[in-house]
């Protein structure tokens, strides 16, 4: 156990050596990728948290976990294995959190916050991350999250509609920078709607004024965790999943398509640490983002492009620490401000959820799967996701078993 986990390939940097690879196209591409990150990803939060029923400074102190914890981590590993190597949460896990929210309270899903770092941990020690991987069809699993995204998708087209002055332009302009490579490689289409949904916001009046704003240290709650055995069979295995599937798995194919070789089993370690660290204030699991790796790895030299990602770190332990500060700004803002911003932030993982759960095996337990999701029915006090999972995986077993052996060999 743990002997398997893979060294760096070379020593750690020294600091003057760090400061000699930094520069201003690196640190430019750090703060686009931090920027990305605070934008639509905390408006999920925000949204989720708010559906839930959590008070302001639960989701002030779940930011504070989710983005200070990990940003710790990241500084270390990017500096480690001198890899951009940016730790921070897992959103699909985070929308999964909200469907439970419903029917389950914030102490049983911290509890199954520590199963899942558990879990992450096991697998990370022992060496099991890409078995288990293969353990649950990916079009199912897709299918099971196209299920729970599905309702982003709707609020962004209510919010639209009932909220055309400030909605309406923000999607043009993502439309706009999205339609152009070259405008949004010169401002991220998530970024530029994010500017142009503040600007509107501030030139119609809508912020609301009856509540002041004023910067504002982080004082995390201790979220105290309820061991629920329902809890744990709804959300530890969907929220593995979406760690270790989803997103470790998208971030770990950005780095490779890079030319980096990330270390598998010790992000998966870290991961597990991370989830139980964040989990004491509240915060979601950890894991290795792709957007955000992404735009590190699109341009400079291999080399010196974990700088960016150290930059990224320390610029999320400060956003961290200043978690109620933003908090407050976000619940100021009108309520399609925030809609919008998650929804867009959706749409393409809920593209690939669709497009990965039809389009060749599988395709019936996916249905299944994205049904039973959506139907949102506890059955055994356990939510519909784990549900989902499960009924799918059965019809595919029953009826479409040649897909298993395909998928086998």
């Amino acid at each position: 156990m743990f002997t398997h986990i893979e060294r760096p390939a070379e020593r750690p940097p020294k600091l003057r050596q760090v400061l000699s690879d930094f520069g201003l196209l690196y640190a430019s591409n750090g703060l686009v990728s931090w920027l990305f990150a605070v934008s639509a990803p905390v408006a999920v939060i925000l949204a989720v948290g708010t559906n839930g029923g959590l008070s302001e400074d639960e989701i002030a102190s779940w930011i504070f976990g989710v983005f200070f914890v990990n940003g710790l981590v990241t500084v270390l590993f990017c500096w480690f294995y001198r890899q951009p190597l940016i730790m921070l949460w897992t959103i699909p896990g985070a929308v999964l959190v909200g469907q439970s929210l419903n029917h389950l309270t914030f102490p049983e899903i911290v509890g199954a916050y520590y199963g899942t770092s558990a879990l992450l941990l096991l697998l990370g020690a022992i060496g099991w991350v890409k078995r288990a991987m293969l353990l649950v069809p990916m079009p199912i699993v897709m299918g099971m999250v196209a299920g729970v995204f599905l309702r982003f998708g709707l609020d962004l087209v209510h919010a639209v509609f009932a909220d055309f002055p400030i909605a309406g332009p923000m999607v043009v302009i993502w439309l706009v920078l999205t339609a152009s490579p070259r405008l949004g490689r010169g401002c991220p289409p998530i970024i530029g709607t994010l500017l142009v949904g503040t600007l509107l916001t501030v030139t119609l009046g809508r912020f609301d004024t009856s509540k002041s704003l004023q910067i504002e240290l982080i004082r995390p709650l201790i979220a105290a965790p309820i061991w629920s055995t329902a809890a744990m069979i709804e959300l530890i295995v969907p929220l593995a999943i979406t760690v270790l599937a989803i997103q470790n798995s998208q971030g770990i194919a950005v780095l490779k398509s890079a030319g980096f070789e990330p270390p598998i089993d010790a992000i998966t370690i870290a991961c597990g640490v991370g989830s139980a660290v964040s989990a004491l204030v509240g915060g979601i699991s950890t894991c290795l983002t792709g957007p955000a790796n992404a735009i590190i790895v699109a341009s400079g030299e291999r080399k010196r492009q974990y700088t960016s990602g150290i930059l990224v770190g320390l610029l999320a332990i400060l956003f961290g620490l200043l978690a109620p500060t933003f908090t407050r700004l976000l619940f100021l803002a009108p309520k399609s401000l925030v809609t919008v911003l998650a929804g867009l932030a959706m749409l393409r993982v809920l593209q690939t959820a669709f497009i990965t759960a039809f389009k060749e095996r599988f395709s019936l337990g996916a249905l299944v799967a994205f049904l039973v999701t959506v139907a949102d029915v506890s059955l055994l006090n356990v939510g519909a996701a784990f549900w989902g999972l499960v009924f799918g995986i059965a019809v595919s077993w029953l009826l479409e078993r040649a897909d298993f052996a395909a998928d086998r060999s």
